[in-house]
């Protein structure tokens, strides 16, 4: 599957070859024990929708600049407005960005190459509620 769609990170469009976009629809329970009888007692949240985004090489980036997106995905807020391509459109959640990572994949004179980029995506509030 090729994304050709890129994100919006607080409403900045970033285009990136993305090479993965996991979605996880993470279960959060205000209780969760267990009775004397070995019944599960249970109070559900909601369901949170989380992404993990990997991307290509930076050498592949569109009209964005790598350390562009690098500082941003790396900027030390506590949420950002993140919206994710779907099949028809955009889904947009407010989140916080709970890990980055890359590795060099060059590094020349005066210039880098990076690749393996990954990033999770935490949604602050459910998705659905019961």
């Amino acid at each position: 599957m090729k994304f050709d769609k890129g994100i919006m990170i607080d409403g900045i469009f970033f285009d990136i070859p993305m090479v993965s976009l996991k979605r996880t629809g993470d279960f959060l329970h205000k209780y969760a024990e267990r009775n004397e009888a070995g019944t599960l007692m249970a109070e559900l949240i909601g369901v949170y929708y989380n992404y993990t985004l990997t991307a290509g090489t930076s050498s592949d980036f569109g009209d964005t600049d790598y350390e562009a997106f690098w500082d941003k995905m790396t900027e030390p807020v506590e949420f950002h407005d993140i919206s994710i391509p779907t099949k028809s459109g955009y889904y947009t959640f407010r989140g916080y960005i709970s890990s980055v990572a890359d590795e060099y994949k060059k590094i020349l004179d005066n210039e880098a190459e990076f690749t393996g980029f990954t990033c999770k995506f935490t949604a602050q509030s459910p998705a659905r509620t019961p």
